[in-house]
């Protein structure tokens, strides 16, 4: 618990780092958050593989998932920063990769399992197919709100954190695109990998990922070929996002917490 209580500190003091360095002067923004970001997501990391080590297996019960999910929002905003584009992005997802770790902790530990290479393969396209696209569904946002803000010339001073549009949209596009391919190995692994797929009530994830998969997909081609941007984008980017969240989380949530079935 004192990895976890540590890490929440330094994940909350790189978001108030990058609060502050908007609010004064987001063009100038220093790298002093950096640090704390980096040694947050060390011991988030360090967190799970601990626990890992101490249940006998990769637990990926829901919370565990989550905070996962959140490691993967945060390491990634981190790596975008540390190459000096989007850091501002980390006034969300640090938050977010703190209160789901601290879900995990508080939530107790859970039986491990001793997964193969080939369902881990699975398990970990998966994670970080949802991290990239969690991260990609909140640069939507960024783009929508920036995209808003300037069509009404209202020139806020979190505008100066964000990149241009067109770099933004550029950003948002290619975090699609890496997360797509991860989504797309995520359900060459499943149906290559998982076996039982009814028995194992697996059928509604499946189905909502496939669609999350089409929109993605839908997204991609709609941008190469007829130009697809701006607020176009955004729908379709979060509609897929939504139906990837319904499809892993809240199966998740109904079977491990509402019906208490793994």
């Amino acid at each position: 618990m004192t990895i976890v209580l540590i890490a929440e500190g330094l994940y909350l003091a790189a978001a108030g780092l990058l609060a502050a360095g908007v609010r004064r002067d987001p063009e100038r923004q220093a790298r002093a958050w950096l640090l704390p970001a980096v040694a947050a997501v060390a011991l988030h990391a360090a967190a799970h593989a601990a626990g890992w080590r101490e249940d006998g297996g990769l637990d990926l019960h829901f919370f565990a998932a989550l905070s996962l999910v959140g490691l993967g929002m945060a390491a990634l905003t981190t790596l975008y920063g540390a190459r000096g584009r989007m850091a501002a992005l980390g006034v969300v997802t640090f938050p977010v990769a703190a209160a789901s770790l601290l879900a995990w902790a508080l939530a107790g530990p859970a039986p491990g399992e001793a997964l193969g290479w080939r369902l881990q393969l699975h398990a970990w396209s998966a994670l970080l197919a949802y991290a990239t696209l969690a991260v990609a569904a909140l640069l939507a946002g960024l783009l929508w709100a920036q995209e808003r803000a300037l069509r009404r010339r209202e020139f806020h001073p979190w505008l100066r954190a964000l990149p241009p549009l067109v770099q933004l949209e550029s950003l948002l596009l290619r975090t699609i695109a890496v997360g797509f391919a991860l989504l797309t190995a995520t359900l060459l692994t499943g149906v290559l990998f998982v076996e039982n797929l009814l028995a194992q009530h697996l059928v509604h994830k499946t189905v909502l990922s496939v669609l999350s998969w089409l929109a993605f997909g839908a997204l991609l081609w709609g941008r190469w070929r007829h130009g697809w941007r701006g607020r176009t984008a955004v729908r379709w980017t979060l509609l897929a996002m939504a139906l990837l969240v319904l499809a892993f989380f809240g199966s998740k949530f109904v079977l491990e917490l509402v019906l208490g079935r793994t």
